[in-house]
């Protein structure tokens, strides 16, 4: 096989692989084209007062902020709760602490233990991240 002609094949199909790329591409754009002004059409079409008037967005709008009103007094009983803050108890809140939520995480610590300073630290950073649990800590001894 002489290298000159090994050479001008390989350039050809890489040529005709450009060729085609660039074919496509133009079909796309041509597509893309020949859609926008029906989108655009469409679009125009609505009117905006209709849209300020529709009952329905309306209704959709007020079950939406009667939602957020709710989810916002839910997190203030929570926080009341102490929800959002990593805490120490003592062993007689315990019972109370746990009954009076439905999602608490205990963690029964020894001050001398290194491993219990390094599960506070990460406590402490969840605590604010999980709003609907509680997090507390108790001394185990």
């Amino acid at each position: 096989m002489d290298p000159d002609s090994v050479r001008s094949t390989l350039s050809g199909l890489a040529l005709g692989n450009v060729m085609a790329a660039a074919a496509r591409d133009y079909q796309k754009e041509i597509l893309a084209k020949e859609k926008a002004p029906a989108t655009s059409a469409t679009n125009q079409e609505v009117d905006l007062d209709e849209l300020l008037d529709d009952p329905e967005l309306e209704k959709l709008h007020a079950e939406r902020v009667a939602a957020l009103k709710k989810e916002v007094e839910k997190r203030e009983v929570l926080k009341r709760q102490g929800h959002g803050e990593y805490r120490e108890i003592s062993e007689g809140d315990f019972l109370g602490e746990v009954t009076g939520s439905e999602k608490v995480v205990c963690h029964f610590y020894h001050r001398e233990f290194y491993r219990c300073k390094i599960m506070d630290k990460h406590l402490k950073a969840l605590a604010p991240l999980y709003f609907n649990t509680k997090f507390i800590k108790i001394d185990a001894e």
